[in-house]
């Protein structure tokens, strides 16, 4: 790993974890409080992209004889808080922001919907993962988004509010256009994870191949076809 990845990771989580600060502080003390401001998916990628680089980079400080490992986050985690942050950023860049936000200021957004987005994607190119990671993790790396769409479904039906206006039935269009949102959104998780996914491999496989050794993950693979 790069001598600077480390800090490099601990100074994008500090950063992240201060717009969390700014814009928890804003909702706690505004309209939307403090429930609906922990139904932004925003913000829940965002709070686990703070704990998957603290904890790397960490790891990267302390080394494997430290008292955290090397990869205290696995592989898996690490690339389903890529793909949430990416889809989180592409969301935003295509369809909210022309939105007036009332959540977070300005720099806020920078932050939570730029920044720690690209920075968490560079992470992955520049450190990608140590086995090679089969397409079933990316299956399982939908399950979180399908279950948060269930829960802001059915809370925004009992609760009369929606984080983001392309899930609320009650603008133009209704269910219809709900559904048709939810299928697009779904298809990009789809297309995204697959291109996280790939990336990740492609990355660990050239690495491997430039130490002279193959990906553990392939090897393991070959032995049990």
């Amino acid at each position: 790993m790069h001598f600077w990845l480390a800090p490099a990771r601990l100074a994008v989580a500090a950063l992240a974890a201060v717009a969390l600060g700014f814009s928890g502080y804003h909702a706690a003390t505004g309209t939307t409080g403090v429930v609906n401001y922990f139904g932004y998916f925003t913000i829940l990628s965002n709070a686990a992209a703070v704990v998957v680089l603290t904890l790397g980079g960490l790891g990267g400080l302390t080394g494997p004889a430290g008292l955290i490992s090397r990869r205290p986050v696995p592989d898996p985690v690490r690339g389903a808080v890529v793909l949430y942050l990416v889809i989180t950023g592409l969301v935003y860049g295509t369809v909210l922001a022309k939105y007036p936000d009332q959540l977070t200021i300005p720099w806020v957004n920078d932050v939570l919907h730029r920044v720690v987005p690209l920075a968490v994607l560079a992470d992955w190119l520049i450190d990608p993962p140590t086995r090679r990671l089969r397409p079933r993790t990316a299956l399982w790396w939908l399950g979180f988004p399908l279950l948060y769409l269930l829960y802001t479904l059915l809370r925004g039906w009992a609760a009369a509010w929606y984080p983001y206006p392309f899930l609320d039935p009650g603008v133009h269009g209704g269910y219809r256009r709900v559904a048709g949102a939810c299928a697009l959104v779904a298809a990009a998780f789809v297309v995204v994870g697959a291109a996280v996914l790939a990336a990740g491999n492609a990355l660990a496989a050239r690495r491997d191949g430039r130490r002279g050794t193959a990906p553990r993950g392939r090897r393991a693979h070959a032995r049990t076809t």
